[in-house]
């Protein structure tokens, strides 16, 4: 697979829906709320530790997280290029580092399936990027540089 690749652009594609269904429920206080009970009991259920006792500010930064990837997932599912994929990757490359980090911290054992899958989708939208076609990566960051700002 290359990144100018149509099965590159389903990968892309996928992780936008995937981030969409993931993340909508952080994006409001009345859904953050709901969520964050839910994902409280499956890790009680499942022996993974609860969530923190909900706090405004805790609410305010789950809100502005799941705002801004609510955006960025409906972009790359209506335009699915390659440079959001690389970029995407690079993301999900740093979630995956404070997740790690929320974990070896005392953070709850729920954030484990969310860091493996965030891994998953960034090793898998970053791969195509690092094989040694170097003209093709630099090509494909070009093109996709030049449809974002001609659609601009």
């Amino acid at each position: 697979m290359t990144p100018a690749s149509p099965a590159y652009a389903r990968l892309v594609r996928a992780s936008g829906w995937y981030d969409l269904i993931v993340t909508a429920g952080f994006a409001t206080p009345w859904t953050y709320t709901l969520l964050h009970r839910l994902l409280s009991a499956a890790g009680d259920a499942a022996g993974l530790g609860t969530m923190p006792a909900l706090t405004p500010m805790q609410t305010l930064y789950a809100n502005l997280m799941g705002s801004v990837v609510v955006v960025w997932s409906v972009l790359r599912v209506v335009r699915p290029l390659p440079l959001y994929g690389l970029l995407d990757g690079a993301a999900r490359a740093l979630f995956a580092l404070w997740q790690a980090y929320a974990l070896a911290h005392g953070g709850p054992g729920v954030l484990w399936p969310f860091l493996v899958l965030e891994i998953s989708f960034g090793a898998a939208q970053l791969a195509p990027w690092a094989r040694p076609r170097a003209a093709g990566v630099r090509k494909g960051v070009r093109e996709g540089l030049r449809e974002t700002c001609q659609d601009s």
